[in-house]
This record gives structure tokens, sequence and C-alpha cells, in this order.
């Protein structure tokens, strides 16, 4: 079970820590990695008429530098769509992405996902997947060899309970046929999409880390969308 909002989580003898605030913890080497946190997606809905209240993206942003202040990463990873769009990326988020190197005290790195294509962030460029230690990064999952992959874009959610009292919770998905291990998405203002048939889950739920069976009177998994992230 989770202690603190946290879980272990083992592969190949090597350990990461998955964090309550759905991100991932490498102490080994002072990793933090978090993915999907789609700012500027409120923005992105209002241009197009919806009337979604935006808080600046602070309900995602403030958790982040919290999570960070707490552990004090050698460096934070962001596995991709940091931004949710070009019409988003507004001249107050821009400089809110500049100034987040200097508030974390660590670099920011980010691995370039679907949603940042087009875009350019200034002090921030968009990187190829990346080995670090046993870890293969990417945005999308994208298994290699004899590692680890770890990676976002799938938002992966647990349907928990019964057709007539259900929870759509967030989790991080072990695929252990392709070791791969999903990320939730970080972002305060992201859906989510059903795990896949054969997945190990750990639920996310009011900051805690919860490994769950996936027998099937308790979790009833869904098909996987064409669409992602």
């Amino acid at each position: 079970m989770a202690e603190s909002g946290r879980c272990g989580f083992s592969w190949r003898g090597h350990t990461l820590e998955l964090l309550g605030e759905r991100a991932v913890w490498d102490g080994e080497r002072a990793l933090l990695l978090v993915a999907d946190l789609h700012l500027g997606k409120a923005e992105v809905f209002q241009s197009h008429g919806v009337p979604l209240p935006s808080d600046g993206d602070a309900g995602t942003l403030n958790p982040l530098l919290a999570l960070v202040h707490r552990l004090r990463p050698r460096e934070v990873v962001v596995l991709g769509d940091l931004i949710h769009s070009r019409v988003g990326l507004t001249e107050a988020l821009r400089q809110k992405i500049r100034a987040l190197p200097e508030l974390m005290e660590c670099p920011l790195r980010l691995i370039g996902g679907n949603h940042e294509r087009g875009s350019w962030l200034e002090g921030l460029p968009q990187a190829p997947p990346r080995v670090e230690g046993p870890w293969w990064l990417s945005h999308a999952p994208e298994p290699r060899e004899g590692f680890l992959n770890l990676c976002g874009h799938r938002h992966p959610v647990a349907v928990v309970g019964n057709p007539s009292d259900r929870l759509r919770l967030p989790c991080f998905a072990f695929d252990p046929r392709r070791d791969v291990l999903v990320l939730p998405a970080f972002g305060a203002l992201t859906g989510g999409h059903p795990c896949l048939p054969g997945e190990r889950i750990w639920l996310v739920a009011e900051g805690q880390v919860i490994p769950w069976n996936l027998g099937p009177k308790r979790l009833r998994p869904g098909h996987a969308p064409r669409h992602r992230g």
C-alpha cells in the first residue's frame, strides 16, 4: 500500500516512487518526472466559444512547484504536452514557462509531445526521447529493448465500481509485456482514457497511490480509444 502519498515500484532491481501528486520520483538520480500538464487549455476552449473558467494554470503550476520545493530534484522532466495548443500560448503563459527553472531552482527539460508540435518555447527546446539510466523517456508509449519506458500521452484512468455506482480515477498503468509505465496526466484540466486490458494499475485518489487488483468485479477496463491526448 501507499505510504505518505507514495508507492514503490520496482523493475529489474531498479526502484521508482509513484507519487500521489501524479508524478514519478527517481530518488537515486534525484529526477522528477511529470507528463501532460496541458497549460493554456482553458484559453483554447475560450477561443472556441466554450466558457471554461481559467485560473491562469495556477491549479497545475502551484502543485508542481510545491512538489519540486519539497523534493529538491536535480532535474525536472516533462514527458510531453506541457502546453495544450499554440492558441493558448499567451504572452502571460510564455512568461510563466520562462520563469519555471528559476522558480524550481533546477533545470527543466521537455520531451516534445504532440501538443507542442509547431510551437516554440523560449529557453525550453523540445528534446527527443532519451535514455536516463535504465529508463527510456518518451511522450507516447515507445518500448525500447532493455529499458523501462516511462511516458505519458494516454492520460490513463481506471473505472472503479459497478454500472450504477462508479468512479473514474487517474492512475499509473504498467504493461509488463512491453515494459511500459504510463504516468497519469498532471494537468488540472485533463480528461482520461480507460486502461488497457492486462495492465497493472495504481490508483491515485486524494493524494494517495493505491495498488489495485484487475479483478473483473472491481474494475472494468475499457477499450483503447483511437485518439490519445
